[in-house]
């Protein structure tokens, strides 16, 4: 009883205290007031918790907090990156206009398209060398990405390593990449590039820019056709005239083809 009568008399202490504090500052003091209660019936009754004691969970994978218990990932394949299945959706399409369900026609045809596009970048992703003067592919940073979009917004990325340099190349139908790069282009400004640290440049008779900053390296834009863009991103080259040889490496002009650009 006088145990009880304790413990009462301290939080009665206790929460008038944090009552103006808890309204103002929310969850955060609320559990700072429940962890000063706890204190306080450790106080009192001793920490009666010990090893073994019902609810002390020990199993590998659980993680145990003062009020609840949480299971945590240990296992899983994550997702698998499978583009989706062309014909399949054109019929589903067809099926779903017939019948007037205009909503699931829709979302049929645009992952027909993302189906098409897919295709289209991983066609192109093969075609890229398998090194490039010394630098070797890393094969899981592979990456196409679509938004399915009126063949706009196609991504295609390949990255190279060997020792301390890094070539990262970049393909694709991207409408804030193309701008950038033409924004710049079409200003009429001409600067040197140690006042902008970029200059326009030719490349496979293409007109580009090649830029270099100290903390990342020299890139290159080359805008192609009618809305796609070439990037390569050298990292630790020695000049530009090394960073623009291996540029020359990839046929621009077979992607072109394979994008179906003009």
């Amino acid at each position: 009883m006088k145990q009880y009568l304790k413990i009462v008399l301290l939080l009665v202490i206790l929460v008038p205290a944090y009552g103006q504090v808890i309204r103002a500052q929310g969850n955060l003091l609320k559990k700072m007031q429940e962890r000063a209660e706890d204190e306080v019936v450790r106080g009192v009754f001793g920490d009666k918790k010990k090893s073994g004691d019902p609810g002390t969970t020990t199993q590998p994978g659980y993680e145990q907090t003062s009020s609840e218990t949480s299971l945590s990932n240990t296992r899983g394949g994550g997702l698998t990156n499978t583009p989706p299945n062309v014909p399949e959706n054109i019929a589903s399409a067809g099926s779903a206009f017939g019948k007037g369900n205009y909503r699931d026609a829709k979302n049929a045809v645009r992952q027909a398209i993302l189906g098409v596009e897919m295709e289209i970048g991983h066609n192109i992703l093969e075609s890229l060398p398998e090194s490039v003067k010394g630098l070797v592919k890393v094969p899981e940073e592979d990456r196409v990405a679509s938004m399915s979009i009126g063949f706009v917004g196609l991504t295609i990325e390949r990255t190279y390593r060997g020792g301390d340099q890094q070539l990262k190349v970049t393909i694709g139908n991207d409408a804030a990449l193309l701008s950038a790069v033409n924004m710049y282009m079409t200003s009429g400004v001409y600067t040197s590039s140690e006042e902008t640290g970029q200059k326009q440049v030719t490349f496979k008779g293409q007109q580009g820019i090649l830029a270099y900053d100290e903390s990342s390296g020299y890139t290159l834009s080359v805008p192609f056709g009618q809305s796609s863009v070439f990037v390569a991103e050298g990292t630790n080259y020695s000049n530009e005239q090394e960073i623009m040889a291996a540029a020359e490496e990839f046929d621009l002009e077979k992607i072109k083809k394979e994008l179906g650009e003009q």
